[in-house]
C-alpha cells in the first residue's frame, strides 16, 4: 500500500506541476558535472525500458503494454537494435543477461557469449613470424568470428521467463525492416568516418551501407528485406532456423570464404552451441547487494573488486566534488585491473581464483596500498588472492572494442533485465550475412598465447569463450528489494563506467540520470583518462599534482539504467548516444 501511495502521489505531481520531471532530474546534481546537454530523468509507476535507440525502446514498451515480461521486452529491443544500431549488437554476436524474478527473488545469469571454433588453435592471431597480429588485420574478415550466441540466449530466456508468444516478439523489428527505419546521426557519422574503408571490404556490407557508392545519411529511410526474411524464419521455426539449415550454411560460407582473412567456424560449431546458465557474481557494498556477470566476463568481478576496496573509504562523506573521491576510485581501479589482467578468463577452461578475488580480507589488504596523498605508479603489480593457481598465468592486457549496447528493463511484476549485448568492435567483422553483421569477438582473446614462457589464461582454445568486460548489474536494498538496474558498452572501460555510476547513485546520492551524465574518469592500470568536454577535465591539474599521468579524451559510454525509489521507476539514458528511457 505504501508503494502504491507513493506511485499515485508521484503521478499526480507530474501531471499537476509543469516541469516537475526536469526539476527531479536536476535534484542532487553536482554543480558542474558536465557541459553536455542532459536528458530528462524519466519516471513511471508500472514498467520501463531504457536502451540505445528510440525505436528499440518503443518496441520493448509495446511488448510490456501487451502484458509481456521483461524478457519479452528485451527480445523485441534486441531485434530492433540489430536493425537500427547494427554497428553495436545483433543476432550475429553474443550477450550476457541478468534476470531478476520478483516472485522468487532469484537472480540468474545467462551466458550467451560467442565461442571459439572447434578448429581454433592458440596461434590463431600470430603472424607467420610468430608475432601477434595487428588488430585491424585480425578483426576484419572471418578469422575473428566466434559462434554467435545471442539468438540462443534470447530463446533460452524466453523459454524460462517469457509470457507472450515467441513470434509476437519479432513483429516490431520485422515491421521496421520491411517498411523502413530512419537512419540516425550516430550510424551516419560512423559510416562517414575512418571505418568506411573497412566496411567497403566486402560486397554485401558495401551494398547495404553505401548504396550507389555513398554512405547512408542521417534522416533517410532504410529498409532491410533480407533481415526481415531472416527474422521471419527464426520467428516461425525458433533458434534452429539460425543454428542449422540455410542461414547457418550462409554464415559458415561467409566466414570461411572471407577474402584475405578466412575463419574456421563450422556448421558443427553452430549446431552444438549452448547457452550456459550461471550463478551471478554477488557481493555486498555498504548496505546494498550488487549482482553482476561472472566469468567469462571480468565485469562483475572487477567492479566488485573496485567497490570492495572502496568500502575502506567514506565516499559518501567526501561527495562527488571532492578530488579524493576521484583519486581513490582511480587507485582502486588500477589495483583491480592488475588482478583482472592476470587471472580472469573463461573459468570452464582455466583455474581462476574468483572467490579469493572478492574475499573481504584480501580487498582490505589491497586497499591498504592506496595512499591519499600520492598516486601509485602504474602498472600496479597484481595481488595474491586466496586460491591462486600454480603455476600463475601470465598477464594479458588485451582490451575490448566498444561495439556494444546495453538494455535495462523492469516489468509490471517487478521482474528486471540487465543485458549487455555486442558484436565486439564497431560493425564487428564487417561481414554481412542475411541482413545482419557477424561479430569479431575472438579478438577479445589474448593474441599472444604465452608471455615469458608462461601460458596466458585468456589464450585461444577450441570452444572457449573470450574474456569480456561487460558488466550488466542489478543492485538490491538491504531488504532484498530491487534498487537499480544498469550497464554500459565501452570495451574494457565498461568496468569504470559502471563502477562510477554505482558510486554516484549509492554513495553520492545522484539520481540515475545525473549519475549517467557525470563526466567519466577511467583508469585501467595505466593512464588516468578524463572525459573531454565535461567538468571531469577540471580534475586534470589536481590529479597530476598527486602523480597521475592524465589524458583528456572522448569516453563514449552508453549507460542505461533504471532505479526504484519509493516505488517509483526512474530511468536514465546516456546523452552520449541516441537512447532514452520510457515507461508507463
Amino acid at each position: 500500500m505504501k508503494s502504491l501511495f507513493h506511485n499515485l502521489i508521484a503521478l499526480l505531481l507530474i501531471v499537476a506541476v509543469p516541469g516537475l520531471e526536469t526539476a527531479i532530474a536536476q535534484q542532487n546534481q553536482p554543480e558542474d558535472s558536465t557541459a553536455r546537454t542532459r536528458n530528462t530523468l524519466t519516471t513511471a509507476s508500472r514498467h520501463m525500458v531504457a536502451a540505445a535507440h528510440p525505436d528499440a525502446v518503443r518496441a520493448g514498451l509495446e511488448m510490456l503494454r501487451q502484458g509481456g515480461s521483461a524478457t519479452d521486452a528485451a527480445i523485441a529491443v534486441q531485434l530492433v537494435l540489430n536493425l537500427v544500431e547494427p554497428q553495436s549488437s545483433g543476432i550475429g554476436g553474443g550477450a550476457f543477461m541478468l534476470h531478476f524474478d520478483a516472485a522468487t527473488r532469484d537472480t540468474v545469469a545467462y551466458d550467451g557469449r560467442e565461442t571459439a571454433p572447434s578448429l581454433a588453435t592458440a596461434d590463431l592471431f600470430l603472424t607467420e613470424a610468430g608475432a601477434p597480429m595487428r588488430f585491424g588485420d585480425a578483426a576484419v574478415g572471418g578469422r575473428a568470428v566466434g559462434t554467435p550466441g545471442t539468438v540462443a540466449l534470447l530463446a533460452t530466456a524466453h523459454a524460462n521467463h517469457g509470457k507472450l508468444p515467441w513470434p509476437d516478439l519479432f513483429a516490431p523489428a520485422i515491421r521496421l525492416a520491411e517498411e523502413g527505419f530512419t537512419v540516425g546521426p550516430r550510424l551516419a557519422a560512423m559510416l562517414a568516418g575512418p571505418r568506411a574503408a573497412r566496411l567497403k571490404t566486402f560486397a554485401a556490407t558495401r551494398a547495404y551501407f553505401f548504396p550507389g557508392g555513398t554512405p547512408l545519411e542521417a534522416g533517410v529511410r532504410k529498409t532491410n528485406p533480407e533481415f526481415a526474411r531472416t527474422l521471419h524464419a527464426i520467428a516461425e521455426h525458433g533458434p534452429d532456423a539460425f543454428y542449422t539449415g540455410d542461414i547457418a550454411s550462409d554464415i559458415v560460407n561467409a566466414v570461411r570464404s572471407a577474402p584475405g582473412n578466412p575463419g574456421l567456424l563450422s556448421a558443427a560449431d553452430l549446431a552444438t552451441y549452448e547457452v550456459i546458465r550461471r550463478a551471478p557474481v554477488c557481493h555486498g557494498y555498504r548496505a546494498y547487494r550488487i549482482c553482476g556477470m561472472g566469468l567469462p566476463s571480468s565485469g562483475g568481478l572487477t567492479v566488485g573488486q573496485i567497490l570492495g576496496m572502496l568500502t575502506s573509504f567514506d565516499l559518501r562523506a567526501l561527495g562527488v566534488d571532492d578530488l579524493q573521491s576521484w583519486h581513490l576510485l582511480a587507485e582502486a581501479s588500477k589495483l583491480a585491473f592488475a588482478d583482472r589482467n592476470r587471472y580472469m578468463a573463461d573459468a570452464d577452461f582455466v583455474p581462476v581464483p574468483a572467490e579469493g578475488l572478492l574475499a573481504p580480507e584480501y580487498l582490505i589488504k589491497r586497499a591498504k596500498l592506496i595512499r591519499r596523498e600520492t598516486s601509485i605508479l602504474p602498472p600496479v603489480v597484481h595481488g595474491l588472492p586466496p586460491g591462486v593457481p600454480q603455476p600463475e598465468p601470465a598477464a594479458d592486457t588485451q582490451s575490448g572494442r566498444p561495439g556494444t549496447s546495453h538494455i535495462a528493463i523492469v516489468d509490471a511484476d517487478g521482474n528486471a533485465i540487465s543485458m549487455t549485448t555486442t558484436i565486439e568492435g564497431a560493425f564487428g567483422s564487417q561481414l554481412m550475412v542475411r541482413g545482419f553483421l557477424l561479430n569479431n569477438e575472438l579478438t577479445d582473446f589474448s593474441f599472444a598465447p604465452t608471455r615469458d614462457g608462461q601460458p596466458v589464461a585468456n589464450r585461444v582454445e577450441p570452444r572457449k569463450r573470450p574474456r569480456s568486460s561487460m558488466a550488466p548489474s542489478i543492485v538490491f536494498n538491504a531488504d532484498g528489494s530491487l534498487r537499480l538496474v544498469v550497464g554500459s558498452p565501452g570495451g574494457s572501460r565498461i568496468i569504470g563506467y559502471v563502477a562510477k555510476t554505482l558510486i554516484a547513485t549509492l554513495d553520492w546520492g545522484l539520481d540515475i540520470q545525473a549519475a549517467i551524465d557525470l563526466g567519466h574518469m577511467v583508469n585501467r592500470n595505466g593512464v588516468t583518462d578524463l572525459e573531454a568536454d565535461t567538468s571531469a577535465t577540471k580534475l586534470k591539474p589536481k590529479l597530476e599534482a598527486l602523480g597521475h599521468t592524465v589524458r583528456v579524451r572522448d569516453l563514449n559510454s552508453g549507460l542505461h539504467g533504471i532505479e526504484i525509489v519509493d516505488g517509483v521507476l526512474r530511468g536514465g539514458a546516456d546523452p552520449r548516444r541516441e537512447g532514452l528511457a520510457l515507461g508507463d
